[in-house]
């Protein structure tokens, strides 16, 4: 066999020895694909986000409300929450939302409130509500474009329910019945159709809109007027008719409601896109530093460190609790730097939470180094801990937010989400810079980090008492 093809064999044959090699080449580029598919939704019949959890407060009696309401529950993007989550599970009220928004993980970052006066009778048009707190720019403008496509599909109908509701109030109840009995009539005699039931549909506000919206094209040589014709002796007929509003149409709608908007948290915050995105760049930084600082657990035992330190009055919970020590302390240093880098670059208020930030940043930091020495804990040699380090920071960093917003991923992910350090660590970040939050209020942020600390520790201290890194 020629030299070449000898040596060829020979570097294929330490390729798949190594099992870390083997795994950045194959396992993760394959992991990430599928879960870069599952959040675009490639394989699905229907793409975009699911299960976006919104807050919906009805305040209103009229029938329109639940019409409302029925419509962002069919929205597949939505997930509608109508009550609290205590044990009482009473409705929302609007003066729940606020709270309800600016508490630390809280259940919903979006909520639309249905006024007293979703129809009035002195004012045409359609009064709304929408309270935001628009952390992650992406999420909050998918979230305001399903929003409006939502309300405005059915704008037409709940336009003729105010037509009714006006003309009622100007012509008084005797002649608005007599005015929609003879309307009803009219359009009976001239179209065909039960003159009761037109008058009942025109009495709710239904003009017909209702099967407009829902009307299929029916010659595909129609066209939009706004539609330049085939051009001649083009092979390629006329675009077939088409029932999506015109954004003149879009505009006329986007005038007649009345959309009060309140950003319930962040609105003072001087830089929101970078202050929404230090977060996440910051705690994967830290995680791959920390990764590779464990991993020199490795090379300390190959230079036989260990066994002279084991010689002298030290002990192996010594030793491990120094690295632990050494790793909250240089990842401490880290995201000061990084968040002060922020700050001078972006403009981001780090300085007056300082105190605060760098509170949180020790528990990240902490629950960072133990998961970097459960990785030394668990691995063989220092490639097979860095080859798992990458896949498993990359796939934390992208279910646990850092990467895209955890609400575009498919419901059964985002459970995975919420047990990711990267996902508390950004929510205690974010609970800071973003939403100014005290230390009464970041305790529970700092509750699970601690949580997730003590116990992933706990674990690396169990294994390394049964390995073989002290020799």
């Amino acid at each position: 066999m020629h030299p070449v093809l000898v040596l060829v064999r020979k570097d294929f044959t330490n390729f798949f020895r190594n099992k870390a090699a083997v795994s950045l080449t194959f396992l993760v580029p394959f992991v990430m694909i599928w879960l870069f598919g599952l959040v675009f939704g490639v394989n699905r019949k229907d793409s975009g986000p699911t299960g976006i959890p919104i807050a919906v407060v009805n305040a209103s009696t009229n029938p329109a409300a639940q019409t409302l309401i029925d419509a962002l529950r069919a929205e597949k993007s939505f997930r509608v929450i109508t009550t609290t989550d205590d044990a009482a599970q009473r409705p929302l009220t609007e003066a729940d939302l606020r709270p309800l928004m600016q508490a630390a993980g809280a259940r919903f970052r979006f909520a639309v409130v249905i006024p007293e006066d979703l129809i009035s009778a002195t004012q045409l048009g359609l009064h709304l509500k929408f309270f935001s707190n628009p952390r992650n720019e992406i999420e909050t403008q998918t979230v305001n474009g399903l929003l409006q496509k939502t309300i405005f599909s059915h704008v037409p109908e709940l336009i003729g329910q105010s037509l009714q509701a006006r003309a009622k109030q100007f012509l008084g109840d005797t002649s608005f019945t007599r005015f929609n009995a003879a309307l009803a009539s009219a359009i009976s005699t001239a179209f065909g159709g039960d003159r009761a039931e037109i008058e009942r549909q025109i009495a709710s506000g239904d003009f017909g809109f209702d099967q407009l919206r829902k009307a299929k094209p029916v010659d595909p040589t129609l066209r939009r007027l706004d539609t330049p014709p085939a051009a001649a002796g083009s092979n390629n007929p006329a675009p077939a008719a088409t029932t999506t509003p015109a954004p003149a149409a879009m505009d006329v709608f986007s005038k007649i409601v009345r959309f009060e908007t309140e950003q319930v948290v962040g609105a003072n915050v001087k830089n929101p896109a970078a202050t929404s995105l230090v977060g996440g760049w910051a705690i994967q930084f830290l995680l791959f530093a920390v990764s590779a600082s464990a991993a020199s657990l490795f090379r300390e035992r190959d230079a036989g460190i260990f066994q002279r330190l084991l010689a002298s009055p030290v002990t192996r919970a010594h030793i491990l609790w120094s690295k632990f020590l050494y790793g909250v302390t240089l990842g401490l240093l880290q995201l000061v730097v990084l968040f002060l880098a922020s700050s001078v670059l972006y403009g981001t208020e780090v300085l007056p939470h300082l105190g605060l930030l760098a509170l949180v940043s020790v528990f990240a930091a902490a629950a960072c180094t133990s998961f970097g020495m459960l990785l030394a804990a668990v691995s063989s040699s220092p490639e097979a801990a860095s080859g798992l380090a990458t896949f498993l920071i990359m796939f934390m960093s992208a279910i646990g937010g850092a990467w895209f917003p955890i609400t575009f991923m498919p419901e059964f992910i985002q459970q995975f989400s919420k047990i990711t350090l990267v996902y508390w660590s950004m929510e205690g970040f974010s609970a800071v810079l973003w939403a100014g939050q005290s230390f009464v209020q970041i305790l529970p942020i700092l509750g699970v980090l601690g949580a997730i600390t003590a116990g992933v520790m706990s674990l690396a201290i169990w294994r390394f008492n049964r390995g073989t890194i002290f020799g």
